[in-house]
Protein backbone atom coordinates (compact mmCIF):
# COMPACT_ATOMS: atom_id res chain seq x y z
CA UNK A 1 0.00 0.00 0.00
CA UNK A 2 1.17 3.94 -0.54
CA UNK A 3 0.94 4.96 2.85
CA UNK A 4 2.77 1.77 4.18
CA UNK A 5 5.87 2.23 1.30
CA UNK A 6 6.33 5.83 2.37
CA UNK A 7 6.28 5.02 6.20
CA UNK A 8 8.91 2.37 5.71
CA UNK A 9 11.36 4.29 3.32
CA UNK A 10 10.99 7.05 6.16
CA UNK A 11 11.91 4.82 8.63
CA UNK A 12 8.50 5.41 10.41
CA UNK A 13 6.71 3.19 12.86
CA UNK A 14 3.09 2.19 11.59
CA UNK A 15 0.27 1.81 13.54
CA UNK A 16 -0.17 -1.43 15.67
CA UNK A 17 -3.49 -2.65 13.35
CA UNK A 18 -1.65 -1.85 10.94
CA UNK A 19 1.51 -3.16 11.17
CA UNK A 20 -0.38 -6.35 12.31
CA UNK A 21 -1.61 -6.30 8.72
CA UNK A 22 1.49 -6.03 7.19
CA UNK A 23 2.89 -8.75 8.98
CA UNK A 24 0.29 -10.84 8.20
CA UNK A 25 0.33 -10.07 4.67
CA UNK A 26 4.16 -10.78 4.40
CA UNK A 27 4.60 -13.60 6.10
CA UNK A 28 5.36 -15.77 3.06
CA UNK A 29 7.93 -13.73 2.37
CA UNK A 30 9.61 -13.25 5.89
CA UNK A 31 13.26 -11.83 4.39
CA UNK A 32 11.29 -9.47 2.64
CA UNK A 33 9.82 -7.72 6.13
CA UNK A 34 12.91 -8.29 8.27
CA UNK A 35 14.00 -5.84 10.65
CA UNK A 36 17.83 -4.80 11.41
CA UNK A 37 19.25 -4.74 15.15
CA UNK A 38 18.23 -0.74 14.95
CA UNK A 39 14.28 -1.48 14.74
CA UNK A 40 14.26 0.01 11.45
CA UNK A 41 12.74 -2.26 8.59
CA UNK A 42 15.07 -3.32 5.70
CA UNK A 43 14.60 -2.44 2.49
CA UNK A 44 12.55 -5.08 0.61
CA UNK A 45 14.60 -6.67 -2.03
CA UNK A 46 11.54 -6.57 -4.68
CA UNK A 47 13.49 -4.06 -6.89
CA UNK A 48 16.05 -6.53 -6.67
CA UNK A 49 14.32 -9.15 -7.51
CA UNK A 50 12.44 -7.26 -10.74
CA UNK A 51 15.68 -6.12 -12.23
CA UNK A 52 16.75 -9.60 -11.95
CA UNK A 53 13.58 -10.99 -13.56
CA UNK A 54 14.02 -8.74 -16.39
CA UNK A 55 17.74 -9.16 -16.77
CA UNK A 56 17.05 -13.65 -16.88
CA UNK A 57 13.64 -13.16 -19.04
CA UNK A 58 13.53 -14.33 -22.20
CA UNK A 59 12.31 -11.49 -25.23
CA UNK A 60 9.45 -12.82 -27.41
CA UNK A 61 10.07 -14.03 -30.63
CA UNK A 62 11.03 -11.41 -33.35
CA UNK A 63 8.33 -11.48 -36.33
CA UNK A 64 9.42 -11.57 -39.89
CA UNK A 65 8.24 -8.58 -39.96
CA UNK A 66 10.63 -7.17 -37.10
CA UNK A 67 13.65 -8.79 -38.61
CA UNK A 68 12.99 -6.84 -42.01
CA UNK A 69 12.56 -3.83 -40.26
CA UNK A 70 15.81 -4.06 -38.44
CA UNK A 71 17.37 -5.05 -41.62
CA UNK A 72 16.02 -1.93 -43.13
CA UNK A 73 13.90 -3.53 -45.68
CA UNK A 74 10.89 -2.70 -44.90
CA UNK A 75 8.36 -2.66 -47.92
CA UNK A 76 8.16 1.64 -47.99
CA UNK A 77 11.68 2.02 -48.31
CA UNK A 78 12.23 -0.44 -51.17
CA UNK A 79 9.90 1.38 -53.23
CA UNK A 80 11.03 4.85 -52.55
CA UNK A 81 14.36 3.31 -53.66
CA UNK A 82 13.02 2.12 -57.02
CA UNK A 83 13.62 5.52 -58.90
CA UNK A 84 17.51 5.45 -57.81
CA UNK A 85 17.90 1.31 -58.05
CA UNK A 86 16.31 1.05 -61.51
CA UNK A 87 19.13 3.03 -63.28
CA UNK A 88 21.81 1.33 -61.27
CA UNK A 89 20.45 -2.35 -62.27
CA UNK A 90 19.32 -1.21 -66.11
CA UNK A 91 22.31 0.66 -67.37
CA UNK A 92 25.29 -0.92 -64.72
CA UNK A 93 24.11 -4.62 -63.02
CA UNK A 94 22.84 -5.44 -66.55
CA UNK A 95 25.53 -4.76 -68.91
CA UNK A 96 28.00 -6.24 -66.17
CA UNK A 97 26.21 -9.73 -65.71
CA UNK A 98 26.12 -9.60 -69.88
CA UNK A 99 29.82 -8.41 -70.15
CA UNK A 100 30.76 -11.76 -67.85
CA UNK A 101 28.14 -14.04 -69.66
CA UNK A 102 30.36 -13.20 -72.89
CA UNK A 103 33.52 -14.46 -71.23
CA UNK A 104 32.49 -17.99 -71.10
CA UNK A 105 31.49 -17.84 -75.19
CA UNK A 106 32.54 -17.22 -78.24
CA UNK A 107 31.38 -14.12 -79.10
CA UNK A 108 32.38 -11.91 -82.76
CA UNK A 109 31.33 -9.37 -84.31
CA UNK A 110 29.84 -9.98 -87.60
CA UNK A 111 29.28 -12.98 -87.50
CA UNK A 112 26.01 -14.84 -88.66
CA UNK A 113 26.14 -18.37 -86.40
CA UNK A 114 24.44 -18.19 -83.33
CA UNK A 115 26.94 -17.86 -80.25
CA UNK A 116 28.12 -20.69 -78.31
CA UNK A 117 29.41 -21.62 -75.16
CA UNK A 118 32.94 -22.44 -74.87
CA UNK A 119 33.58 -22.81 -70.72
CA UNK A 120 37.15 -21.34 -69.90
CA UNK A 121 38.63 -21.87 -73.92
CA UNK A 122 39.19 -17.82 -73.46
CA UNK A 123 41.19 -17.44 -70.55
CA UNK A 124 43.12 -20.76 -71.47
CA UNK A 125 43.93 -18.49 -74.55
CA UNK A 126 44.49 -15.25 -72.31
CA UNK A 127 47.15 -17.47 -70.50
CA UNK A 128 49.37 -18.48 -73.57
CA UNK A 129 48.79 -14.49 -75.13
CA UNK A 130 52.59 -12.95 -74.97
CA UNK A 131 50.52 -9.55 -75.96
CA UNK A 132 48.44 -9.92 -72.38
CA UNK A 133 50.91 -10.12 -70.39
CA UNK A 134 53.00 -7.32 -71.78
CA UNK A 135 49.96 -5.66 -71.48
CA UNK A 136 49.55 -6.19 -67.94
CA UNK A 137 52.87 -5.58 -67.17
CA UNK A 138 52.91 -2.17 -68.68
CA UNK A 139 49.76 -1.43 -66.58
CA UNK A 140 50.95 -2.38 -63.49
CA UNK A 141 54.11 -0.19 -63.74
CA UNK A 142 51.85 2.63 -64.60
CA UNK A 143 49.24 2.08 -61.99
CA UNK A 144 52.07 1.68 -59.06
CA UNK A 145 54.48 4.77 -60.25
CA UNK A 146 50.85 7.24 -61.22
CA UNK A 147 50.10 5.84 -57.81
CA UNK A 148 53.45 6.18 -55.63
CA UNK A 149 54.39 9.47 -57.31
CA UNK A 150 50.45 10.85 -57.05
CA UNK A 151 50.54 10.16 -53.48
CA UNK A 152 54.03 11.71 -52.75
CA UNK A 153 53.26 15.31 -54.15
CA UNK A 154 49.91 15.47 -53.19
CA UNK A 155 50.74 14.67 -49.33
CA UNK A 156 53.48 17.36 -49.49
CA UNK A 157 51.27 19.71 -51.49
CA UNK A 158 48.31 19.22 -48.82
CA UNK A 159 50.85 19.62 -46.28
CA UNK A 160 51.98 23.27 -47.87
CA UNK A 161 48.20 23.98 -48.54
CA UNK A 162 47.39 23.74 -44.69
CA UNK A 163 49.49 26.04 -43.70
CA UNK A 164 48.60 29.79 -43.21
CA UNK A 165 50.13 31.37 -45.88
CA UNK A 166 49.01 34.76 -47.89
CA UNK A 167 47.15 34.04 -51.02
CA UNK A 168 46.02 30.09 -50.09
CA UNK A 169 42.76 30.26 -50.98
CA UNK A 170 44.54 31.13 -54.77
CA UNK A 171 47.05 28.22 -54.94
CA UNK A 172 43.93 26.19 -53.64
CA UNK A 173 41.71 26.81 -56.44
CA UNK A 174 44.83 26.48 -58.90
CA UNK A 175 45.68 23.21 -57.54
CA UNK A 176 42.03 22.26 -58.94
CA UNK A 177 42.71 23.04 -62.20
CA UNK A 178 43.87 19.76 -64.15
CA UNK A 179 41.00 18.35 -62.05
CA UNK A 180 37.95 20.46 -64.08
CA UNK A 181 39.78 19.39 -67.29
CA UNK A 182 38.42 15.99 -69.13
CA UNK A 183 40.97 13.80 -69.86
CA UNK A 184 40.70 14.17 -73.54
CA UNK A 185 41.78 18.00 -73.65
CA UNK A 186 45.04 17.43 -70.60
CA UNK A 187 45.59 14.78 -73.53
CA UNK A 188 45.92 17.07 -76.33
CA UNK A 189 47.72 19.32 -74.39
CA UNK A 190 50.58 17.42 -73.27
CA UNK A 191 50.89 16.29 -76.76
CA UNK A 192 51.66 19.99 -78.19
CA UNK A 193 54.00 20.38 -74.68
CA UNK A 194 55.54 16.88 -76.01
CA UNK A 195 55.74 17.73 -79.24
CA UNK A 196 58.86 16.60 -80.62
CA UNK A 197 59.39 19.99 -83.28
CA UNK A 198 57.66 22.73 -81.70
CA UNK A 199 56.62 21.64 -78.46
CA UNK A 200 57.31 23.68 -75.40
CA UNK A 201 59.36 21.12 -73.30
CA UNK A 202 62.04 20.33 -76.29
CA UNK A 203 62.07 24.31 -76.95
CA UNK A 204 62.72 25.05 -73.43
CA UNK A 205 65.54 21.99 -73.02
CA UNK A 206 67.31 23.46 -76.03
CA UNK A 207 66.86 27.14 -75.11
CA UNK A 208 68.60 25.80 -71.71
CA UNK A 209 70.99 23.77 -73.83
CA UNK A 210 70.06 20.94 -71.83
CA UNK A 211 69.42 19.39 -75.61
CA UNK A 212 71.48 19.55 -78.28
CA UNK A 213 68.40 17.36 -80.41
CA UNK A 214 64.90 17.11 -80.16
CA UNK A 215 63.51 14.75 -78.20
CA UNK A 216 60.50 12.33 -79.01
CA UNK A 217 58.70 12.16 -75.77
CA UNK A 218 56.06 10.45 -77.21
CA UNK A 219 57.11 8.10 -79.94
CA UNK A 220 60.61 7.17 -78.40
CA UNK A 221 60.32 3.24 -76.67
CA UNK A 222 62.23 4.69 -73.49
CA UNK A 223 60.30 8.07 -73.13
CA UNK A 224 56.84 6.86 -73.58
CA UNK A 225 56.26 5.45 -70.88
CA UNK A 226 57.71 8.08 -68.22
CA UNK A 227 56.18 10.98 -70.26
CA UNK A 228 52.71 9.26 -69.84
CA UNK A 229 53.35 8.47 -66.09
CA UNK A 230 54.25 12.25 -65.93
CA UNK A 231 50.92 13.35 -67.53
CA UNK A 232 48.74 10.79 -65.59
CA UNK A 233 50.41 12.24 -62.05
CA UNK A 234 49.37 15.96 -63.21
CA UNK A 235 46.57 14.94 -63.54
CA UNK A 236 45.26 12.93 -60.81
CA UNK A 237 46.78 15.31 -58.06
CA UNK A 238 44.03 17.72 -57.93
CA UNK A 239 41.74 15.10 -56.31
CA UNK A 240 44.11 13.07 -54.12
CA UNK A 241 45.17 16.81 -52.63
CA UNK A 242 41.99 17.84 -51.74
CA UNK A 243 41.01 14.34 -49.91
CA UNK A 244 44.65 14.03 -48.18
CA UNK A 245 43.80 18.34 -47.10
CA UNK A 246 40.35 17.62 -45.92
CA UNK A 247 41.92 14.55 -44.02
CA UNK A 248 44.92 16.84 -42.30
CA UNK A 249 41.97 19.37 -41.68
CA UNK A 250 40.37 17.08 -38.92
CA UNK A 251 43.30 16.55 -36.80
CA UNK A 252 43.03 18.46 -34.10
CA UNK A 253 45.64 21.82 -33.28
CA UNK A 254 46.02 21.12 -29.88
CA UNK A 255 47.56 17.72 -30.59
CA UNK A 256 50.50 19.83 -32.31
CA UNK A 257 50.59 22.28 -29.70
CA UNK A 258 50.81 19.80 -27.14
CA UNK A 259 53.56 18.00 -28.82
CA UNK A 260 55.45 21.59 -29.51
CA UNK A 261 55.44 22.14 -26.08
CA UNK A 262 56.89 18.59 -25.26
CA UNK A 263 59.68 19.82 -28.00
CA UNK A 264 59.01 17.64 -30.73
CA UNK A 265 59.78 18.93 -34.26
CA UNK A 266 58.28 19.12 -37.38
CA UNK A 267 59.07 14.91 -38.59
CA UNK A 268 58.48 13.88 -35.04
CA UNK A 269 54.71 15.47 -34.74
CA UNK A 270 54.04 14.36 -39.07
CA UNK A 271 55.03 10.67 -37.43
CA UNK A 272 53.28 10.91 -34.34
CA UNK A 273 50.37 12.88 -34.36
CA UNK A 274 49.25 13.74 -38.19
CA UNK A 275 49.72 10.49 -39.74
CA UNK A 276 48.05 8.03 -37.44
CA UNK A 277 45.21 10.63 -37.98
CA UNK A 278 45.76 10.59 -41.62
CA UNK A 279 46.31 6.77 -42.34
CA UNK A 280 42.81 5.90 -42.54
CA UNK A 281 41.52 8.87 -45.31
CA UNK A 282 45.46 8.09 -47.14
CA UNK A 283 44.66 4.26 -47.32
CA UNK A 284 40.96 4.93 -48.77
CA UNK A 285 42.21 7.51 -51.52
CA UNK A 286 45.27 5.59 -52.13
CA UNK A 287 43.01 2.50 -52.94
CA UNK A 288 40.90 4.74 -55.08
CA UNK A 289 43.67 5.91 -56.77
CA UNK A 290 45.34 2.43 -57.91
CA UNK A 291 41.72 1.37 -59.05
CA UNK A 292 41.50 4.28 -61.39
CA UNK A 293 45.14 4.12 -62.51
CA UNK A 294 44.76 0.27 -63.53
CA UNK A 295 41.27 1.18 -65.76
CA UNK A 296 43.13 4.68 -66.97
CA UNK A 297 41.81 4.29 -70.74
CA UNK A 298 40.83 7.51 -72.38
CA UNK A 299 44.44 9.79 -71.23
CA UNK A 300 46.54 7.17 -72.88
CA UNK A 301 44.83 6.59 -75.63
CA UNK A 302 44.85 10.47 -76.55
CA UNK A 303 48.80 11.03 -76.15
CA UNK A 304 49.82 7.32 -77.57
CA UNK A 305 46.70 4.96 -78.30
CA UNK A 306 49.14 2.34 -76.90
CA UNK A 307 52.31 2.96 -78.75
CA UNK A 308 55.02 3.25 -79.59
CA UNK A 309 55.16 -0.53 -80.00
CA UNK A 310 52.86 -1.32 -77.46
CA UNK A 311 55.10 0.12 -74.78
CA UNK A 312 52.06 2.19 -73.45
CA UNK A 313 49.62 -0.26 -74.50
CA UNK A 314 47.47 -0.71 -70.87
CA UNK A 315 45.29 -3.46 -70.56
CA UNK A 316 41.96 -1.29 -71.21
CA UNK A 317 43.70 -0.72 -74.24
CA UNK A 318 44.51 -3.87 -75.22
CA UNK A 319 41.13 -5.59 -74.36
CA UNK A 320 39.23 -1.93 -76.11
CA UNK A 321 41.64 -3.29 -79.58
CA UNK A 322 40.23 -7.11 -79.19
CA UNK A 323 36.84 -5.93 -78.46
CA UNK A 324 36.21 -2.87 -81.48
CA UNK A 325 38.83 -2.82 -83.87
CA UNK A 326 39.12 -6.89 -84.29
CA UNK A 327 35.86 -8.23 -83.33
CA UNK A 328 36.36 -10.53 -80.46
CA UNK A 329 34.14 -9.85 -77.76
CA UNK A 330 34.00 -13.29 -76.09
CA UNK A 331 38.20 -12.69 -75.88
CA UNK A 332 37.69 -8.98 -74.41
CA UNK A 333 35.52 -10.05 -71.95
CA UNK A 334 37.48 -12.44 -70.59
CA UNK A 335 40.17 -10.22 -70.41
CA UNK A 336 38.39 -7.56 -68.46
CA UNK A 337 36.99 -10.68 -66.55
CA UNK A 338 40.68 -11.76 -65.66
CA UNK A 339 41.67 -7.68 -64.29
CA UNK A 340 38.78 -7.45 -62.24
CA UNK A 341 39.88 -10.20 -60.00
CA UNK A 342 43.25 -9.25 -60.40
CA UNK A 343 42.64 -5.65 -59.36
CA UNK A 344 40.47 -7.13 -56.36
CA UNK A 345 43.47 -9.31 -55.34
CA UNK A 346 45.66 -6.78 -55.35
CA UNK A 347 43.71 -4.02 -53.18
CA UNK A 348 43.02 -7.19 -51.03
CA UNK A 349 46.41 -7.22 -49.90
CA UNK A 350 47.24 -3.52 -50.18
CA UNK A 351 44.71 -2.98 -47.44
CA UNK A 352 45.17 -5.85 -45.41
CA UNK A 353 48.84 -4.63 -45.44
CA UNK A 354 48.12 -1.05 -44.88
CA UNK A 355 45.14 -1.63 -42.27
CA UNK A 356 47.32 -4.30 -40.34
CA UNK A 357 48.23 -1.64 -37.30
CA UNK A 358 45.82 0.23 -37.15
CA UNK A 359 43.34 -2.87 -36.24
CA UNK A 360 46.22 -3.90 -33.80
CA UNK A 361 46.06 -0.36 -32.34
CA UNK A 362 42.37 -0.86 -31.80
CA UNK A 363 41.68 2.14 -34.76
CA UNK A 364 39.25 -0.92 -36.05
CA UNK A 365 36.86 -3.28 -35.08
Amino acid sequence: MPEERVRARAGLRLPRSRRAGATDASAPSAPDSASDSSGRPARTSARTSARTSARTSVPPPRTARDRRRALGLDAGAWFLLLPALLPILVLSVGPLLYGMSLAFTDAQAGRTDPTRFTGLANFADLRLDPLFWDSFRVGLVWAVSVTVLQFALALGLALLLDQNLRFRWLARTLALVPWAMPQVVVGELWRLVYHQDAGLLNTTLRGLHLLDHNAGWLTSPSLALPAVIVVGVWAGLPQTTVVLLAGLQNVPRELHESAALDGAGAWRRMRAVTWPALRPVAVAIASLDLIWNINSFGLVYVLTQGGPGGQTRLPMLFAYEEAFRYGQYGYAAAMGLVLVAAVALLLAVFLRSRLRPYEEEGGVR
